[in-house]
C-alpha cells in the first residue's frame, strides 16, 4: 500500500509499505482522510516519536475492510472514527484514571504505524461508528475536537467566563467554538495571521486583534488559553490573566521552550497554571459533539490534498497556511 513515511529527522517521503495485519482484536480501516497536527511537525523535527522510520497521522476515520478474529463489535464496511491513544491499563497513571499520562503511553501514528497512509491498523476499542449523516472524510476533526474537549475538562470553566485565546489556527478555533457553548461571556483571540482571525470573526469571536493590547479589558481574562506552543505567546499570556484566574497550556511547545513566572503574583492572586495532554475519556464524546454539529467541517477544513502530496502538505502546515490539512489516499 502506499503510505506518508517520516524516514528521518527532517525527511518525509511517500513509498510503498507492507499491508497492515490486523490481530485478534484489532480492525484495518480504508482511511477516509487523515489531518496533519503540530504533532507530526515535533516528530519530523525528532520529537515524540521514539524511532524513526514511522507512517505518521493520528488524526483519521475511514471504513473497516477487515476484522480480526475476535472482533463483534464493528463490521466490514463500517464507517469509524479512529481514537489515536494506546495506553497499557497497568501502571500508577493508568490505574488512577490518568490515562493519557500512562508510563508506556503510545498512540497510533506517533509510536505505531498511523493513518496517513491508505490502510491502518487499529485496536476495535479505538474505533467509534460513525452515524450516517457524518461525511467520513469530515471526521478526521474528531481527533483534535477530542482534545479541545478535554482542555475543557481541565478548564472547569464557569458560567460567564471572560476568555482569551492566543491562536486562531485549527484548535484556536475549536476552543472558541467549545467556549460560546460553555457559557462565556466573552471568547476574544489573537494571532499575527490576519486570515486565520477573520476566520475566528466569521465563527463569532466577540473580539479579534493581533494583540491584547488592542482589547479592552486592562483587568485581564478569567481564562486564557494558548493554542500557539510560541514562547512569546505563552510569556504573553502568563501576564493577562485575572485575579483568581487560570491559565491554560494548550499548544504543544517543543521540548526547549522556557518561559518566566512570577511566584508571588500567583501566589497572591490565586492564579492557576495547568495544562492539557491529548485525549482523555473525551473522543467519544468528541464524536457525538461532532455528530451534533458543533463545527462546520467546511469553514474548519481549508485544503484536501491527495497523499502524493503529504510532504508539501507538511511545508504548507509548517508555514501557517490554512487551517486544517488533510491529506487524502
Amino acid at each position: 500500500m502506499k503510505a506518508a513515511v517520516i524516514e528521518s529527522v527532517g525527511k518525509a517521503v511517500v513509498a510503498e509499505v507492507p499491508d497492515p495485519t490486523p490481530g485478534p482484536r484489532d480492525v484495518v480501516v480504508e482511511v477516509a482522510a487523515c489531518g496533519l497536527c503540530g504533532t507530526d511537525l515535533h516528530i519530523l523535527q525528532g520529537e515524540f516519536a521514539p524511532r524513526l522510520p514511522i507512517v505518521p497521522g493520528h488524526e483519521f476515520a475511514g471504513e473497516v475492510v477487515g476484522v480480526g478474529s475476535r472482533v463483534t463489535e464493528v463490521s466490514v464496511g463500517d464507517q469509524v472514527a479512529v481514537d489515536p491513544s494506546l495506553y497499557c491499563h497497568e501502571c500508577r497513571y493508568c490505574r488512577t484514571g490518568h490515562n493519557n499520562l500512562c508510563e508506556r503511553w503510545a498512540a497510533i501514528g506517533v509510536t505505531a504505524a498511523g493513518g496517513a497512509a491508505q490502510y491502518a491498523v487499529a485496536p476495535v476499542a479505538n474505533c467509534v461508528k460513525l452515524p450516517e449523516h457524518v461525511r467520513t472524510q469530515d471526521a478526521a476533526l474528531i481527533e483534535p475536537l477530542s482534545c479541545a474537549v478535554r482542555g475543557y475538562d481541565v478548564l472547569q470553566s464557569r458560567l460567564g467566563a471572560h476568555v482569551l485565546i492566543y491562536g486562531s489556527g485549527t484548535m484556536g478555533l475549536m476552543m472558541l467554538e467549545l467556549a460560546k457553548r460553555t457559557g462565556a461571556a466573552s471568547v476574544d483571540m489573537v494571532d499575527l495571521n490576519a486570515a486565520r482571525l477573520e476566520t475566528a470573526r466569521q465563527l463569532g469571536v466577540s473580539a479579534a486583534a493581533a494583540t491584547p493590547d488592542e482589547l479592552d479589558r486592562p483587568q485581564g481574562w478569567d481564562l486564557v488559553i494558548d493554542a500557539t506552543g510560541n514562547a512569546a505567546a505563552i510569556q504573553d499570556g502568563l501576564d493577562r490573566v485575572s485575579k483568581a484566574g487560570t491559565f491554560l497550556q494548550f499548544g504543544v511547545a517543543d521540548y526547549a521552550t522556557r518561559v518566566q513566572i512570577d511566584p508571588y503574583r500567583i501566589y497572591n492572586q490565586e492564579i492557576t497554571i495547568t495544562g492539557s495532554m491529548a485525549v482523555l475519556h473525551s473522543y467519544e464524546r468528541a464524536a457525538e459533539l461532532f455528530a451534533g454539529g458543533v463545527l462546520d467541517p467546511d469553514v474548519f477544513i481549508s485544503d484536501r490534498l491527495p497523499l502524493d502530496r503529504y510532504p508539501q502538505a507538511l511545508d504548507q502546515f509548517a508555514a501557517g497556511v490554512g487551517r486544517k490539512i488533510v491529506v487524502v489516499p
